[in-house]
């Protein structure tokens, strides 16, 4: 049995199956993208929820594997050369999987490095704008009389759904008939915009019509619907 204590999240959240791969997270958009994958992998992992009511992202053992402070995060048992290894940043595991599982990612250079591109499109763009977004529309932010800086994210979020829209033009998926980490790391943000951040007519969403195609079909998928829960929230 893989013996995992000389990592120190190990003593906040203990492995009960060491030899599977160890994630650390919540289910935020940023999170599921990494319990999606293992879902739509079938890498065998044992969860650990992250709570930010309790502030466990700022404790010395979260820090230990996170420095970023930032979800979500894993402990992979059987990393390369067959020994531990600790990864952060949900972009980061993504292609980590993926080419730890040969799935996900098109082999061939040129689709690689395309699908890498659109992964930095929604790290760069999605995600950070989508966020502040949702900072200004649901959080604190929406008690600001100033809505200049509100309006800023409406404008860009809209650009960006812009980009995609017109990419999805007749394809299936991001890369076209293949789905891949790109797809698993832009629609749950996606997702997230129009629910939680209850931004869907702030942005207008119903004119980007490909957009709006293609995350139905992402999450009517059995382990996007599965890991979108996943960990359970306390």
């Amino acid at each position: 049995m893989t013996d995992l204590s000389r990592f120190p999240i190990t003593k906040k959240w203990p492995a009960l199956q060491p030899d599977r791969l160890q994630l650390y997270s919540l289910p935020t958009p940023n999170g599921v993208k990494v319990s999606i994958m293992l879902e739509e992998t079938g890498l065998a992992y044992e969860p650990h929820l992250v709570s930010f009511e309790t502030h466990d992202q700022m404790s010395p053992e979260f820090l230990s594997l996170s420095p970023n402070n930032k979800i979500p995060a894993i402990l992979d048992p059987d990393g390369p050369g067959g020994k531990p290894l600790a990864l952060f940043e949900s972009g980061a595991i993504l292609l980590y999987l993926a080419d730890k599982t040969g799935k996900f990612i098109p082999e061939d250079a040129a689709g690689r490095y395309e699908t890498i591109q659109w992964l930095m499109f929604q790290m760069g763009g999605i995600g950070p704008m989508f966020g502040q977004l949702g900072f200004f529309n649901k959080f604190a932010g929406k008690d600001y009389e100033d809505k200049r800086p509100r309006d800023r994210y409406v404008a860009e979020a809209r650009r960006l759904l812009g980009v995609l829209d017109k990419h999805l033009a007749n394809r299936a998926w991001i890369m076209g008939d293949d789905y891949t980490i790109a797809d698993i790391a832009s629609f749950p943000w996606i997702r997230n915009l129009i629910g939680f951040y209850e931004a869907g007519d702030l942005v207008g969403f119903s004119e980007f019509k490909n957009v709006a195609r293609v995350l139905e079909t992402f999450v009517a998928r059995p382990a996007v619907a599965k890991g979108l829960g996943i960990p359970k929230r306390g």
